[in-house]
């Protein structure tokens, strides 16, 4: 299910680039910052609830989620890039999870745990003194 995210919720800046890249690095600003507030965003409050809850550390304490795009020299490109990201992100909290159903463990689990339990019974109590 895709959840489309108004643009006015996302602000962009324009960040200088790390990593190699000589003089072009030093005096161009073309990686890009995307921030979007979750808590003032206006997706549905169950999307909202599953992204706060990813404690994806991208996520401030205030609710902002803060992406960094500098993969490209192009600003228009690594902006494009962090609304791709921040788009599969929306998408994998607005995927509601399966409910679990709980389940019991087999008979036969259940033997071999017991079996198990008493093999290292056994080998404990011969751990006791030695009596001549």
């Amino acid at each position: 299910m895709s959840t489309v995210i108004d643009p006015a919720d996302i602000e962009f800046t324009a960040i200088r680039a790390q990593g190699p890249g000589g003089q072009n690095v030093n005096k161009v600003s073309c990686a890009v910052h995307a921030r979007f507030d979750i808590g003032a965003s206006s997706l549905p409050e169950p999307v909202k609830t599953r992204l706060l809850a990813l404690r994806d550390s991208r996520i401030t304490d205030a609710g902002v989620l803060v992406i960094k795009a500098q993969a490209s020299r192009s600003l228009e490109q690594n902006k494009e890039d962090a609304l791709r990201r921040l788009q599969a992100l929306v998408d994998a909290a607005a995927d509601v999870p399966p409910p679990r159903r709980p389940t019991r463990p087999t008979r036969a689990s259940q033997r071999r745990r017991l079996d198990a339990k008493a093999r290292s019974g056994q080998v404990k109590a011969l751990r006791g003194k030695v009596l001549d």
